[in-house]
């Protein structure tokens, strides 16, 4: 590693620990790694391995890519990744003689690897789902009766968290095998708010082909399969795909739709405590962070409304990195449609600094960084540096 790269390593691994409240020993014993590394490594005298570096970002509570201004490295863990996922799946519906793990152990890994997917920390989902989505699927084809329909959920969650980083990272193909396997999975814990779960990822799939018209029909029918909003969870599940459903209908400009659907997510999210509900964050803030998004997706028509959000609130901390990055993101957009570059490319900033890999890999934010470098190609040297690292020039 350079020596430039390893002071900027050095100098953002100090800041993060700063803000923790961590002394350089507290950092050393949390990762278990020695004072003299930590020390070496700050002041820039020393280049991490991946492995001391994993551990200090697990210490800090950030993903490695916090800490690499690159992002080469985390590109090639995901991408080394996917064939992988893809052979776990390959066969699943084919029973194996192998061993299944007991569900309780398999339960801690597959709520880490969601917790993860919220952080969007994709990196350590990719190293993980293809053991993961293994042994979910022994469990649940070795597995009758209650403990069944436990497995069934597990893999439905976990091929949720592997469809992150497909559908992140481009790998549409397989990520659309994903949904599917989600949807198979859900299916079979005869759980409808499992169900209506599935049906608020399949949206993805419609993104992907442009077939936003689909996508809202296939909502508002899972919306009607959805429990009645009677307890926290199926306020959750039904409010999360009108949610969805609202933005799907900002980008097939079927503003009735839209109207209607925000309308019933504003409800629904007054209704229950913001949280993460079956995986899905729902609550008054992500309905609020929505919005913007369902302005953004109407058009630059509808972008003062974006504008008027942002003026108004900001995503809080507790909201997960992904939605918090999210937000930004398109905030930016509006902005640029606006005439703010300055505005957009501190939009941008602040993207990457909740969550890098998300930022690099949303193709608007990509696309909002280009059109700020050509607006202002004479501008300062880190609008360069950020086009180059999220790939716009």
């Amino acid at each position: 590693m350079p020596t430039t790269t390893r002071r900027g390593v050095g100098q953002r691994i100090a800041t993060i620990r700063r803000a923790r409240r961590m002394t350089q020993a507290d950092l050393a014993r949390a990762a278990y790694v020695s004072l003299p590394t930590v020390k070496g490594i700050e002041r820039g005298a020393r280049s991490p391995s991946d492995d001391t570096l994993d551990s200090i970002a697990a210490a800090l509570g950030v993903d490695p890519s916090h800490l690499v201004a690159g992002s080469t490295r985390t590109d090639s863990r995901v991408h080394a990744a996917l064939p992988r996922i893809s052979a776990a799946i390959g066969a699943y519906d084919i029973p194996t003689d192998d061993v299944p793990r007991l569900l309780d152990d398999l339960g801690t890994d597959v709520v880490q690897l969601v917790q993860w997917r919220l952080a969007a920390q994709y990196a350590r989902i990719a190293e993980q789902a293809p053991q993961l989505l293994t042994e979910a699927l022994t469990a649940l084809h070795h597995s009758t009766g209650a403990d069944r329909l436990r497995a069934a959920h597990l893999l439905a969650t976990t091929a949720r968290s592997a469809d992150a980083v497909a559908f992140k990272f481009g790998a549409r193909d397989l990520s659309a095998r994903l949904v599917e396997l989600m949807r198979w999975a859900a299916d079979q814990t005869e759980d409808r708010i499992a169900q209506a779960t599935a049906a608020y990822v399949r949206t993805e799939t419609f993104f992907a082909a442009r077939a936003h018209t689909a996508g809202l029909r296939a909502l508002e029918q899972a919306i009607d399969a959805c429990p009645n909003p009677l307890s926290s969870a199926s306020t959750a599940a039904r409010g999360a795909l009108h949610m969805r459903a609202a933005v799907i209908a900002g980008r097939s400009g079927n503003t009735d739709a839209v109207t209607l659907h925000l309308a019933q997510a504003r409800c629904l999210g007054d209704a229950v405590q913001e949280g993460a509900y079956d995986g899905t964050q729902f609550g008054p803030d992500s309905v609020r962070a929505h919005e913007v998004s369902v302005a953004v997706s109407l058009g630059q028509d509808h972008l003062q409304r974006a504008l008027d959000v942002a003026d108004e609130w900001t995503p809080p901390d507790s909201l997960p990195q992904e939605r918090q990055s999210g937000f930004w993101i398109e905030l930016a957009r509006a902005q640029v449609w606006a005439g703010r570059p300055d505005d957009a490319f501190e939009s941008l900033k602040v993207a990457r600094f909740i969550a890098p890999q998300h930022t690099r890999e949303h193709p608007w934010a990509r696309e909002s960084a280009a059109t700020i470098r050509r607006l202002k190609r004479a501008d300062a040297e880190s609008l360069t540096s950020f086009a180059e690292w999220i790939g716009a020039v």
